[in-house]
Formats: structure tokens, C-alpha cells, sequence
């Protein structure tokens, strides 16, 4: 009932910044708990931002203080602004929502966008 649709991706230089987008159909996305995954082949998905209802944030030591999520409940669209990327961000990412509370874990992540490409070379 959730469809989710990312866009912003794309290949940079190491140091550079990219936006990406979802935008969220079929609910409201202040209703849920959203975040970005990245997955890289080969490794583990990581979730790189996470937003809950209430607009906290929560971000793992490899993207903190390079990273910002943030939620636009006008449009129903959320965002990643990436900074100061590095050749280790480089993955597909996708935007992913679960009614109400954050999950433990990413897997848990209920809805799923397609992914979009971040590419950052050196």
C-alpha cells in the first residue's frame, strides 16, 4: 500500500555532495519511521540515516556528521543530503519505511523503494 520512489543518484568525486530523494504514495510518511539503506555487493546492508515520527534522528559512526535525513510532510517526500563523500559510500541505496516505530533491525524495514546509485570515485 506504500510505494516508495528514489531518485538523486548518481557518480561523484570523492569530497563531493549529492541529495537523493524518496517520495513517498499511498500514506502519509510523518506516520512512519523511514530510513536509508545502502547495500554493496558482496556485504551486509547498512542502514545509513533514520528518521522516527517525532523527527529524531539516528546515524551510525561511518556517515555522522556527514550525513542528514530529513522529511518534507508537505510533499510526503524524504531526503538524504550526503557531504564530504567518500569511495565507501559508494552503494545502491534505498529508502525504506515501517509504520510507527523504527525497527531493530533493517531487515525489518517493511516497505521498500527500487534503490538509486550512488557512485563516488577518487
Amino acid at each position: 500500500q506504500v510505494q516508495l520512489v528514489e531518485s538523486g543518484g548518481g557518480s561523484v568525486q570523492s569530497g563531493g555532495s549529492l541529495r537523493l530523494s524518496c517520495a513517498a504514495s499511498g500514506s502519509t510518511a510523518s506516520n512512519y519511521c523511514m530510513g536509508w539503506i545502502r547495500q554493496t555487493p558482496g556485504k551486509e546492508r547498512e542502514g545509513v540515516a533514520f528518521i522516527d515520527r517525532a523527527g529524531g534522528t539516528r546515524y551510525p559512526d561511518s556517515v555522522k556528521g556527514r550525513f542528514t535525513i530529513s522529511r518534507d510532510n508537505a510533499k510526503n517526500t524524504l531526503y538524504l543530503q550526503m557531504d564530504n563523500l567518500k569511495d565507501e559510500d559508494t552503494a545502491m541505496y534505498f529508502c525504506a519505511a515501517k509504520f510507527y516505530y523504527c525497527p531493530g533491525s533493517v531487515q525489518d524495514f517493511v516497505y521498500w523503494g527500487q534503490g538509486t546509485q550512488v557512485t563516488v570515485s577518487s
